[in-house]
């Protein structure tokens, strides 16, 4: 599991933020401060860091700037909307930054991009005789490749990137209604989770993989 330290000083976000994330399956530390960032850094380092510019005890930018010497990537959380403090920070070598208020799922696909781009996410996935390669974005069974269309290698996307947790059908229409730039509706998904079935599973009429949840969703077993 990738380790974020949030660097927050506003509780009530510390509290949200934190129990949402270690839902997506992160480990979280928090700090409220400069010198407690730094030193938590120093003491198990991070494979993120989610930085609020503006903090009680220092700032942002401090801390920000010694992540980078060791290594570890940056986004920041910021109610500035200001352009000097986004190019301050991007300067710095932040690798991303996002502005309050913000969606937490749209924060969780900012975090999984960074970690993918700095190396620090694994792109190869297996799931059971499946290898799921996020880089290539191939899907493949014994060397073959089972040629998803966007919207279902999308679909097992948030499957995998949810592994364990129930999906009710409006997460699952939320989070996919743009893939493909065509309107996708509760019968499409319907259609598309028989197709990745159809595709994925060894036996599609007793899915050990895509499991239905009567009456609450779907759940990514394996």
């Amino acid at each position: 599991m990738d380790r974020i330290l949030l660097v927050e000083d506003d509780p009530s976000i510390i509290r949200t933020l934190s129990s949402f994330l270690t839902g997506e399956h992160f480990l979280v530390d928090s700090v409220t401060g400069q010198n407690d960032a730094i030193a938590a850094m120093e003491h198990k380092a991070p494979d993120l860091a989610l930085v609020d510019i503006s903090l009680s005890q220092g700032n942002g930018f401090a801390v920000c700037s010694h992540a980078k010497t060791l290594g570890i990537p940056v986004i920041f959380l910021t109610a500035s909307s200001d352009e000097y403090s986004v190019v301050t920070g991007l300067d710095m070598g932040a690798d991303d930054y996002i502005s309050k208020p913000f969606r937490p799922r749209e924060l969780v696909s900012r975090i999984r991009s960074v970690l993918r781009r700095v190396g620090k996410r694994q792109s190869i996935v297996t799931l059971g005789d499946l290898t799921i390669d996020t880089d290539k974005g191939s899907v493949m069974r014994d060397g073959q490749n089972l040629y998803l269309s966007a919207l279902e290698y999308k679909l097992l996307l948030v499957f995998l990137n949810n592994r364990g947790q129930i999906l009710s059908r409006d997460r699952l229409l939320e989070e996919i209604w743009d893939c493909a730039g065509d309107f996708v509706g509760d019968n499409t998904l319907t259609v598309y989770i028989k197709r990745l079935r159809d595709k994925i599973e060894p036996d599609p009429q007793s899915p050990i993989f895509i499991r239905t949840v009567r009456g609450m969703g779907y759940k990514l077993e394996g």
